[in-house]
């Protein structure tokens, strides 16, 4: 069962002018509900996890893009400090992907993948699956399918976030960093309509701005 940080229902969050948040976005967020520390903190504990249990072992790590993509860098950055300073480490390469299942703020079932015939090259790896969040875990499923049938050693998959909602399938990752209420989350390249990946905190998306940005 993999360990995560709660984020409550009922949590206050941060207000916004405590934080620095781009002026073009002030009056798009409610509050601030995990600040960029708190993030990198949780990041770097969660390399040390992977690095816990698949170190020795050539690793591919998959980055989820788009939203997947600044957690990805920080996550191998973390991961790239631990191999050069302590004594056990892991031979890393990458790789991408893209997965699309939104439109505006609803998650849909239907799943595009981007790039999956580039997955036979996996054949045999071991695979580290990097995303920013699992929300139904129907996304994820669908990847985890279509990986399956290239025959990778192992796969492991680590998500930033964990949405609780009555929508999921069940589905949890092997590592979590947050898990979080049921609301539409920006921030730390997680988007609406590819608007918010230019936000260094996670924050509570308002109304206004769904309408705002909608397309």
């Amino acid at each position: 069962m993999a360990s995560y940080l709660q984020i409550a229902d009922d949590e206050k969050g941060h207000e916004l002018d405590l934080f620095c948040v781009p002026r073009h976005y002030e009056n798009d967020l409610d509050k601030v509900i995990i600040p960029h520390g708190l993030i990198m903190d949780r990041t770097e504990r969660l390399a040390r996890d992977i690095i816990r249990d698949m170190g020795g072992h050539h690793i591919v790590a998959l980055c989820v893009l788009k939203g997947g993509y600044k957690f990805f860098a920080d996550l191998l950055d973390y991961i790239k400090a631990l191999n050069q300073n302590s004594d056990k480490s892991v031979p890393l390469t990458v790789d991408f992907i893209r997965v699309k299942s939104y439109c505006n703020d609803k998650s849909t079932n239907n799943v595009r993948v981007i790039g999956g015939d580039e997955l036979s090259s996996l054949s045999g790896k071991n695979v580290l699956i990097v995303e920013d969040i699992v929300e139904t875990g129907r996304t994820m499923q669908t990847l985890l399918s279509l990986l399956s049938e290239c025959n990778p050693k192992m796969v492991k998959v680590v998500s930033l976030l964990v949405k609780r909602t009555p929508r999921s399938s069940g589905y949890r990752p092997d590592y979590i960093g947050f898990e979080v209420p049921d609301a539409f989350l920006v921030g730390y390249a997680l988007d609406y309509n590819e608007y918010f990946r230019d936000l260094s905190h996670i924050c509570i998306l308002n109304d206004q701005a769904k309408e705002k940005y909608k397309v």
